[in-house]
């Protein structure tokens, strides 16, 4: 049993602390808004009232928060780090700017706590059956220490030093969000052929165009159900992630720009607590498109 702290229990950090006390471990839980992490107590979590009572004595602090902003105020400004045992590790899966991580591990070495970024895909789907993608940046013996603990999330890969891990999930989440667009691009493609949506989808299945992108978001662009999973605000803020760090790199990468712009004009719109799936509906809108809809939630 691993004491471990979790701050941050909202959509995604829910299902990875009962994954986590199903692993026998004993988790201490916090949240901004409280019950949330109430909530959990029934699942054998234990609730605190603010995040620095709830890191003492932990081995090992998650945090799963909004962005670099939310991470930075629990770490430094709220005395996380300064409740936090010097022998702990901090694990953030948030998705936060790369040069924020690097910033935060640096700050963190200071005072001799190890930190590593661990930021996930998945979803909420894979948060539930633990099986997660964890892409963890930082020093390769701490990421052996912290193993068996991850184990019970996911499949954790080492990726490179502190920041790496966010790299990698931005260069995730810009294949997510192309696939998303290309997906519901086809879906409008075959609806104007005179072509069933949910027929389309199950004949390309097993073919080169199979992916996870096409099997949960193409069921919801045919379900159209488009209740938050992944909201498309979060999308944005890692699209715009992605342009700074392009930018920085000299890179020019068009096809993330495209769909970047399409998410932004989307989220102005109204539709930021939409799933990112419902890009479909501005891509529709685009095109006078109004299909019979069972839910354009």
């Amino acid at each position: 049993m691993t004491r471990i702290a979790f701050l941050g229990t909202g959509l995604m950090g829910a299902p990875m602390v009962r994954r986590l006390l199903a692993a026998g471990h004993h988790v201490t839980v916090w949240n901004r808004s409280s019950e949330k992490a109430q909530a959990l107590a029934q699942a054998g979590a234990v609730p605190a009232a603010d995040p620095a009572q709830a890191v003492a004595g932990a081995e090992v602090v998650f945090t799963m928060l909004a962005d670099g902003a939310a991470v930075a105020d629990v770490l430094f400004a709220r005395g996380v780090v300064d409740a936090m045992s010097r022998d702990a590790v901090l694990v953030d899966t948030s998705s936060i700017a790369p040069a924020q991580a690097r910033d935060h591990a640096a700050a963190l070495a200071a005072k001799g706590i190890a930190a590593v970024d661990c930021p996930v895909s998945g979803g909420v789907p894979g948060a539930e059956n633990g099986t997660l993608a964890l892409m963890a940046g930082g020093d390769a013996a701490v990421i052996a220490r912290i193993a068996d603990v991850m184990a019970p999330l996911g499949r954790l890969t080492h990726v490179g030093p502190a920041g790496a891990g966010q790299v990698c999930k931005l260069a995730n989440q810009q294949i997510v969000a192309i696939t998303i667009g290309a997906v519901a691009e086809a879906m409008m493609l075959v609806s104007s052929g005179g072509a069933d949506r949910a027929k389309f989808r199950e004949s390309i299945r097993g073919g080169f165009a199979e992916s996870r992108i096409l099997d949960l978001h193409g069921g919801r662009m045919v379900a159209r159900d488009f209740r938050p999973g992944g909201s498309s605000r979060f999308q944005l803020k890692d699209l715009n992630a992605v342009a700074d760090l392009a930018a920085g790199a000299g890179l020019t990468l068009p096809l993330t720009e495209t769909v970047r712009t399409a998410f932004s004009d989307f989220v102005a719109s109204g539709h930021g607590d939409t799933d990112h799936s419902g890009l479909l509906l501005h891509l529709e809108a685009m095109n006078g498109a109004h299909p019979e809809a069972k839910d354009d939630r």
